[in-house]
């Protein structure tokens, strides 16, 4: 069981910039065992300068950085890399070795015994779906299964703090499902995680907490419920055929649209009313739009930029 008196990783006006260009700015945050935090943000907003810092691969300018209770540039390697695992963006499997030679070596060189790492390395190809290719090299492995043993490397060793920076891109659906479970599983387990990522659903799934990366800074922390609830609420927005849209009490002509000047509740019911208003009731409606109350609105109202794909 990991010490739970002690946080995982803790930040505290934490500043970097290259070449005179801000990327990070007063950052400041804390992630305890077992818990999932999922940074989100554009590109560009810090999020990989972020994660480089906190495995010890960068220095920051300014402030303070605390990864398991270590500070990560100056820790012992040795005790550092055995208890933080990072999948970076970019794939770092070994094309020429097998999938069970990669995870293998790799345990090794975090400090475990053949043993272990034999014993760590098939507990690890069960959890992401890799024992059928135990003795494929690498570089004849899909796409899917390189990103999953892409993961696996990173978790062979058992950290107790770990990274996973867009582990999923361009992953196929399978591969996508088992890094999902996988990473579930760690933090039931007391691993706390910090996942990037652009593709909310997956936050949604992991039912992770959030934090909001913008410009170098972190504008909205906490779990997706209260994020949610702070920055958007269910709407509906209508249109009518025509040139010009009726004027109904409590609701707003906004950009050749209806939409309601209170907070809506139910959406539907909402419809229903203004359809029985008298300046309606003979208008033949062309559009209706639910505006849902849910993580991707919230992101578009904190960021203002859309979070998936390839913006992601």
């Amino acid at each position: 069981m990991h010490n739970t008196r002690l946080t995982a990783l803790k930040c505290s006006h934490l500043a970097k910039a290259y070449k005179g260009r801000t990327v990070l700015e007063d950052v400041g945050f804390q992630l305890e065992y077992g818990e999932i935090l999922a940074i989100l943000g554009r590109n560009g907003a810090g999020k990989t300068t972020l994660t480089s810092i906190a495995c010890g691969l960068e220095q920051a300018d300014s402030g303070d950085i605390r990864t398991a209770g270590m500070i990560p540039s100056r820790a012992p390697a040795r005790t550092f890399g055995r208890t933080v695992g990072l999948a970076p963006q970019q794939l770092g499997i070994y094309p020429q070795l097998s999938v069970i030679q990669n995870l293998t070596c790799t345990a090794m060189l975090h400090g475990l015994t053949k043993t272990q790492a034999v014993r760590s390395s098939n507990d690890v190809m069960d959890m992401l779906g890799l024992h059928d290719q135990r003795d494929i090299r690498a570089e004849h492995l899909s796409g899917g299964q390189q990103r999953r043993l892409h993961t696996a490397m990173a978790i062979v060793h058992h950290p107790t703090v770990l990274f996973l920076d867009e582990p999923t891109a361009g992953a196929d659906v399978e591969a996508r499902a088992e890094i999902i479970e996988s990473v579930k599983e760690l933090a039931a387990n007391g691993t706390a995680v910090v996942y990037t990522t652009h593709y909310l659903e997956e936050v949604e799934s992991l039912q992770a907490n959030v934090a909001f990366l913008v410009d170098g800074r972190i504008v909205d922390r906490g779990d997706q419920r209260t994020v949610v609830a702070a920055h958007t609420s269910p709407s509906v927005h209508v249109r009518f055929v025509g040139d010009h849209q009726p004027v109904v009490e409590g609701w707003n002509i906004t950009d050749g649209h209806l939409e309601p000047q209170a907070p809506v509740d139910e959406p539907g019911q909402m419809l229903a009313s203004l359809l029985r208003q008298p300046a309606t009731i003979n208008l033949e409606l062309q559009d209706v739009q639910v505006i849902h109350a849910n993580l991707e609105n919230a992101y578009l109202n904190i960021v203002g930029s859309t979070p998936k794909k390839a913006q992601a």
